[in-house]
C-alpha cells in the first residue's frame, strides 16, 4: 500500500537547494545564539506536541512497532532540546600572548552549508541529531533523507517551518532513483563545507573519497559489528535483559545492536536457556498491532541477507535453537543461533536483523581478542561485576562507545560515534556542536 508521493529529485535539484542554503547562510550565521536557541526550543515543543502523528508516520514508513516509534520521537526531540541549550555555549578563548603588544583570541564560527544524508532505521532521530547541532552552530543545511522514509523527514521539517526557522535554513532533497547523483553533488560541491552521513561503510568510503576533492569536513557514522560479552560473574538476569534490548530493538536493524554475543563457557548454557525463553515470547507483526514486539525488515534484500547469514552459520555447524524462518513478506522470525565460530559470515558482516548469534569463550583475554577481531569499532557491550575487569575490558575494547552492564549507549548528552571503519567524528553531547564550528584566531597588536 502506497503512503503517498514525494518528488523524485536529481543532481540539478540538489544544486538548486545548495544555492538556497548558501544564500540563507549569509543571514542565518549572523543570528544570535539566543535567537537560534529560542527557535530550536520552539521546534522541540512542536515535536513533543505532535509526537503521536510523528510516531504513526514513522511506523507506517519504517515498520517498527508504535511503542518504539514513540520512543524514537522522544529520543529525537531530546537532541533538539539539547542543542537549543548548547547553542549558547560555543565559547572561545583568550590565549596569553608571547609579546606585550599582542592579544590572541580564538572565536568559533559556523562551518557553512552542511550536506546531511540520513538512514531509514531511525529516520527521526538521525535527522534531529544532525540538524540540531548544525542549526545551533549557525549552519544551513541540505538534507537527503533515506528513500524508504521521506515522510518522517518532511513532517519534521514542516514543524521546523511552523517554529519559525527561516526558509532556506533546512532544505530537503527527496530521491530514490538519483541517490548516488545527489550524494556526489553534496560531497563535491565547493559550496558545501561539511558533509555528515550515517549509513554503510561502503558508501561512507565513497563519500569520503568524493569529498576529498574539496577538502571537505566530514562526519561519518558507519557500520558496526558490535560484540556483547557476558562474563561468568555477571548478573545473568540483567545480562539477558540487556541482550534483548540491545539485539532486538527495531527488529535488529540498528547500527549499535549486538552482532556477536560472546558468553563465557561456565554460564553459556544457562544464559542461552534464559535468552531463548524470552525470545519465544516475542510477537511478530504489523507495527500498529497491539503487543507486537518485532516488525518487518525494511526490504526484501534485508530478508535475503538475514536468511543468508543464518543458512551460512547452520551449514558451518551452528545450532538453530529458535526461529530461522522467513514468515512471508518482510517478516523474519526472531532467531537464536548457538555454537557459533569465527568462520561464519556473521563474524565479519553486520546482519542488521533479528538474529542473536552466541559464541563461547574461556578467558578474559580470549574475549577481548574475539571482540576486537573486526575492522569495525562502533559500539561494544559487556556484563561483569568485577571492578578490575570492568576497567580492563572497557579500556581494551576497540570501539567508540562501551556499554558496561548496559545494553544502551545512546543519549543526547553523550558522544555517539565510532573508530576504525565505523566512522569519524561524534554526534550529540557538547562534542557534537564542535563538528559544525571552525576555530578562528584573531591576533591583535595594541
Amino acid at each position: 500500500m502506497a503512503l503517498g508521493e514525494v518528488p523524485e529529485m536529481n543532481g540539478e535539484d540538489c544544486k538548486a537547494a545548495i544555492e538556497v542554503a548558501t544564500t540563507a547562510f549569509k543571514t542565518w550565521k549572523k543570528t544570535t545564539a539566543k535567537s537560534r536557541s529560542d527557535l530550536l526550543e520552539k521546534w522541540y515543543q512542536l515535536i513533543i506536541q505532535n509526537k503521536e502523528p510523528l510516531a504513526q508516520i514513522l511506523t507506517a514508513e519504517n515498520g517498527k512497532n508504535l511503542v518504539e516509534a514513540r520512543g524514537e520521537i522522544d529520543y529525537g526531540a531530546s537532541f533538539i532540546k539539547w542543542f537549543a541549550e548548547e547553542a549558547r555555549r560555543s565559547y572561545g578563548d583568550v590565549i596569553p600572548a608571547p609579546a606585550p603588544d599582542k592579544r590572541l583570541l580564538v572565536i568559533q564560527q559556523p562551518v557553512g552549508v552542511v550536506g546531511v544524508v540520513t538512514p531509514w532505521n531511525f529516520p527521526n532521530a538521525m535527522i534531529t541529531r544532525k540538524l540540531g547541532a548544525a542549526l545551533a552552530a549557525g549552519c544551513t543545511t541540505v538534507l537527503k533523507p533515506a528513500p524508504e522514509t521521506p515522510f518522517s523527514a518532511l513532517a519534521l521539517c514542516e514543524l521546523a517551518n511552523q517554529a519559525g526557522i527561516p526558509a532556506g535554513v533546512i532544505n530537503i532533497v527527496t530521491t530514490s532513483k538519483y541517490t548516488k547523483e545527489v550524494g556526489k553533488e553534496l560531497a563535491t560541491s565547493e559550496k558545501v563545507h561539511k558533509l555528515t552521513f550515517t549509513g554503510s561503510t561502503a558508501v561512507g568510503k565513497l563519500l569520503m573519497e568524493q569529498g576529498a576533492s574539496t577538502i571537505k569536513r566530514i562526519s561519518l557514522e558507519l557500520g558496526g559489528n558490535a560484540p556483547f560479552l557476558v562474563f561468568d560473574d555477571a548478573d545473568l538476569d540483567a545480562a539477558v535483559d540487556g541482550a534483548i534490548a540491545c539485539k532486538f530493538r527495531n527488529t535488529g536493524q540498528t547500527c549499535v545492536c549486538s552482532n556477536r554475543m560472546l558468553i563465557q563457557s561456565g554460564i553459556y548454557e544457562e544464559f542461552s536457556r534464559r535468552l531463548i525463553e524470552k525470545v519465544k515470547k516475542f510477537k511478530v507483526g504489523h507495527g500498529f498491532e497491539d503487543g507486537v514486539t518485532q516488525g518487518p525488515l525494511i526490504t526484501e534484500a534485508a530478508v535475503a541477507k538475514v536468511k543468508r547469514h543464518v543458512d551460512d552459520a547452520v551449514s558451518k555447524g551452528a545450532t538453530l535453537a529458535h526461529g530461522g524462518r522467513h514468515m512471508g513478506g518482510n517478516f523474519y522470525e526472531p532467531t537464536v543461533l548457538l555454537d557459533m565460530n569465527t568462520s561464519m559470515v556473521i563474524s565479519s558482516e553486520e546482519t542488521f536483523g533479528p538474529v542473536a548469534a552466541l559464541y563461547k569463550f574461556e578467558s578474559e583475554e580470549e574475549a577481548i581478542e574475539l571482540a576486537n577481531d573486526t575492522p569495525f569499532g562502533l559500539a561494544g557491550y559487556f556484563y561483569s561485576r568485577d571492578m578490575g575487569r570492568i576497567w580492563r575490558v572497557a579500556e581494551a575494547m576497540e570501539v567508540g562507545m562501551v556499554g558496561v552492564n548496559s545494553g544502551s549507549v545512546g543519549f543526547e548528552s553523550a558522544p555517539f560515534g565510532g573508530i576504525k571503519q565505523s566512522g569519524l567524528g561524534r554526534e550529540g553531547s557538547k562534542y557534537g556542536l564542535e563538528e559544525y564550528l571552525e576555530k578562528k584566531l584573531i591576533c591583535m597588536t595594541i
